[in-house]
Parts: structure tokens; C-alpha cells; sequence
């Protein structure tokens, strides 16, 4: 009778142990599936949200580093779509292959959106548009005028206007370099048409007779996607198609998707600003200021620290633009003549001429015929007006006071009277600035109460004094 209990009661026990192990097991289970569920939904939601970028002026290696940024961002975020809203006049063909060689190695679907109206994709905004897996543009938008620009100011004359040129070597060298240069831009265009199932023929024309569409032609012709009022209209249009993305079809899910406005970084904000022509040229010539005023008035440290920070800032943004460094050369010249009207009068044929050879460098600085990337002939007349101003006038009215005499401090103590108020031999205690020094001559002199020397010399606490009056500048 008392092993059946016995066995009862182990029974019981063992019992008690399975259940509490298996809803362990069951809790466990019940979290990983829920954690699983979660990431799930998390990533379900990444694949809903898409990246909206804005391009809003010139193709610069500024824009490229946006690009760069957020392709990387977007990735990590795991994002479903990267939208590039798009109003741009062109820009540098390196950047602008740049930013395509990103766009084809994209694991994700890249949405590139001529928006919002009135804006348009001119040049190299036509090839980024051609790239990108889904061509867009709202209403009243264009694009085209795809023709590359040679850096430069190549001559664009046709052959009667220039056929009394005493050479042809330069006007045939210069149609070569053009006619490769559009050869391979049309070979570059081309390829991409091919590659998105757009229109090629009229891509070509874009690039050899700078052709341009509107947006519904642009649809028809086979050039873009879709023709969106906004961005909502756009993902309705596109939800359902298939893309090649990286040689997979991809069939878009574009329903309930949320747009995530993405801003440049501050360092992409920075090298924006640094990179316009304008701010470059404004931040050089302020550095040749600073450094001037520094070798001019050793030891006043702040125009020498601000004028070497703007000259490395700007040498930089010269770094990523086509500069001409003919330019660079004569508004250093430029900057020559008009320091040295300061020191070396010449009833302004100095200044006159080195204003005429700083307004010449900053024509010519940037080389280039690209839009955007050109110093405008306001700016180069505003700091070529306050370079003279301040190089001739302020740099000269520095340069006097520099040459006056020292009316303060220490050094104004030298050449100043002093009455004596004993004295024996070559030592004695004189007066001077209302105060008693101790004082000393180079030389025994004959000195009674109240005569009058001069200080020449400071040393310590002793006043080195003599009867004469020593020359002092300025005087």
C-alpha cells in the first residue's frame, strides 16, 4: 500500500517539473516569435518609407557628396525608395558621372523627380534623369539641352564668322575636341537609354542639337515614366511596375508609403557654400587682405590668422572647380599693384592698373561656360571696388600711422624731457612723466637741479639720458 503512494507522489512531483519547463519552453517560443514578428514589421515599415533628396541648383562635387551621404544612409536604413527631386541647369561632368555610377550600383529603386513645376533638368540633370530606374517630372517642366560645354570658352563661331582667321590650326584643334566630346557624350547617353528601355534617338539629339522637351512630350517621346502633379501621384502611378534593379525585376510596392524629407549634413552645407565661385572668390581676396595687413603691421596676429584660414578655405574650393590659374596669377598681380600704390606713390597709375588686372583674374578665374559656375560681373566689380578701397586707402592710412611717432607705452619714453634732480657724474635721479627715475649718461656730464636731458635709452628701471635730443621717427 505504501509504494503505490510512493510512486504516486514522485509521479506528481515529475509532473510538476514538465509543466513548468514546457510553459518555459512556450514563453520563450512566445518572445522569439514576437521579437521576430517585430523585426518584421520593422523592416516591412523600412521598406514603406522612401528618402526624399532636393537638388536645387549646379551638379558640384557638393551635390555629389550629398548623394554619397544619403545613398549610405539609405542603405544602412534599409529604405524602400531614394526620391531625388530635380531643378537643375547642369554642372560638372565629373560629378554629374559620379552620381550616375551610384544611382546603377543601387540596391535601391532611385526615383528621379523634375519638380516642383517650373523647374527643370537641363544638361546634366538629362543624363541623371536617364539613369535613374524611374523617370518623373511634374507639369510644366523640361528637359534636354544635354550638349556638354568645353572648359574654357572654347570658340563657338561658326566658320563664316571666322573666316578671316590668319590660323585654322587653333580653330581645327578646337572643333576636334568638341566633336569628341560630343561624340562621347552621345555614346554615354545612348547607353544609359539602352540600359532603362528609354528613348535613345531623341537622347542623342539632346546632346548633338541641344533639343529640349516639355513634360507631356517628354512622356510621349518615351523619355520618362511619368508625368506627377506631386509626390503622392507619383508613387500611385508607379505602384505595380517592374524595374531592373542590378539585373533583377523588382515589382515596386509603392502603397502607403511615407516620405522622409532628407537635408544635407553641415558639411555637405558647407562645401555648398565654400563651392559657389562667388563665396570662393569673396574668401580668397579677403585672405590676401588679411595676410597684406599682417606683413604690413607685424604682430597683429588676427588678419594673419583670419586671412590664412580664408586662402586655405578657398584654395580648397578652387580645388573642386575648374579654375584657370591664368586668372589666379593676375589677381595675385592685381593684389601687387594695388599694395604697392601704398607704399610707393605714384598718383594712381599702380592702383588703376592692378584693379584692371584683378578684374580681369576674376573674370576669367573660373573656366568655364557652365551655368552656375561663373562669378558674376556684379561680384567682380563690388570686390574689385573695395580691394582698391581697401589696399590703396586703408592700407596706406595704416602704413603712416605705422611711421609716427610712439606716444604710448614704454617706447614713447625715448626722446622725451626729463628734468634733472640730482645729479653726479654719469648718475643721478631725474624726472619725467611725473615720475622720479634712476638715470645714468653714456658719458660723465656736468648736470645741476632743473636742466634739461633727454631720454635715449631704457633699461630695467634706469633711464639711459643725454643732452642732446635723439632723432626719433616720425618726428
Amino acid at each position: 500500500m505504501g509504494r503505490p503512494a510512493i510512486l504516486f507522489t514522485d509521479g506528481g512531483r515529475n509532473m510538476n517539473i514538465f509543466k513548468t519547463l514546457f510553459f518555459a519552453f512556450m514563453m520563450l517560443s512566445g518572445v522569439a516569435i514576437s521579437l521576430n514578428s517585430s523585426q518584421a514589421q520593422e523592416n516591412s515599415r523600412s521598406d514603406k518609407i522612401a528618402h526624399v533628396m532636393e537638388v536645387k541648383g549646379p551638379i558640384s562635387p557638393a551635390v555629389t557628396d550629398y548623394f554619397q551621404r544619403e545613398f549610405t544612409k539609405a542603405t544602412d536604413e534599409n529604405a524602400g525608395f531614394i526620391i531625388v527631386k530635380m531643378h537643375t541647369p547642369g554642372g560638372l561632368v565629373t560629378s554629374m558621372q559620379d552620381i550616375i555610377q551610384m544611382i546603377l550600383a543601387s540596391d535601391i529603386p532611385v526615383i528621379t523627380y523634375v519638380s516642383p513645376s517650373g523647374s527643370h533638368a537641363a544638361s546634366a540633370g538629362t543624363y541623371i534623369l536617364y539613369a535613374s530606374h524611374i523617370a518623373a517630372m511634374a507639369p510644366a517642366t523640361n528637359i534636354g539641352a544635354a550638349t556638354p560645354v568645353q572648359m574654357g570658352g572654347n570658340d563657338k563661331n561658326s566658320p563664316e564668322e571666322t573666316e578671316n582667321e590668319t590660323s585654322e590650326a587653333p580653330k581645327t584643334n578646337s572643333k576636334a575636341l568638341e566633336l569628341k566630346s560630343v561624340n562621347d557624350a552621345v555614346a554615354y547617353i545612348r547607353e544609359l537609354a539602352v540600359l532603362r528601355g528609354r528613348n535613345a534617338d531623341w537622347a542623342e539629339k539632346a546632346v548633338r542639337d541641344a533639343v529640349s522637351l516639355g513634360a507631356q512630350e517628354a512622356l510621349k517621346e518615351n523619355i520618362i515614366d511619368v508625368v506627377a502633379k506631386d509626390l503622392d501621384d507619383l508613387m500611385t502611378q508607379i505602384n505595380g511596375r517592374t524595374i531592373d534593379l542590378n539585373g533583377k525585376k523588382t515589382e515596386l510596392d509603392t502603397e502607403n508609403i511615407e516620405f522622409v524629407d532628407v537635408k544635407p549634413d553641415i558639411r555637405t552645407q558647407i562645401l555648398m557654400i565654400i563651392s559657389n565661385p562667388n563665396i570662393a572668390f569673396f574668401l580668397m581676396t579677403l585672405g590676401f587682405y588679411g595676410l597684406i595687413y599682417e606683413f604690413a603691421n607685424p604682430g597683429a596676429f588676427v588678419p594673419g590668422i583670419v586671412g590664412f584660414i580664408c586662402l586655405a578655405v578657398a584654395l580648397f574650393a578652387l580645388n573642386v572647380l575648374p579654375v584657370n590659374y591664368t586668372g589666379v596669377v593676375l589677381l595675385l598681380f592685381g593684389v601687387a599693384l594695388m599694395s604697392a600704390e601704398a607704399f610707393v606713390p605714384s598718383f594712381g597709375v599702380l592702383g588703376i592698373a592692378g584693379a584692371i588686372a584683378f578684374a580681369l583674374g576674376g573674370t576669367i578665374l573660373i573656366d568655364t561656360d557652365i551655368l552656375g559656375f561663373g562669378i558674376s560681373w556684379e561680384v567682380i566689380a563690388l570686390v574689385t571696388g573695395l580691394s582698391l578701397l581697401v589696399l590703396v586707402v586703408v592700407l596706406s592710412m595704416a602704413t603712416r600711422a605705422h611711421k609716427r611717432k610712439v606716444t604710448t607705452g614704454e617706447e614713447a619714453l625715448i626722446g622725451s624731457e626729463a628734468t634733472v634732480l640730482e645729479w653726479h657724474g654719469s648718475h643721478g635721479e631725474v624726472k619725467t612723466w611725473g615720475e622720479r627715475w634712476a638715470a645714468k649718461s653714456n658719458t660723465p656730464m656736468s648736470l645741476k637741479t632743473n636742466d634739461i636731458v633727454y631720454v635715449v635709452e631704457k633699461e630695467k628701471l634706469t633711464l639711459t639720458v643725454s643732452n642732446i635730443k635723439p632723432i626719433i621717427k616720425g618726428e
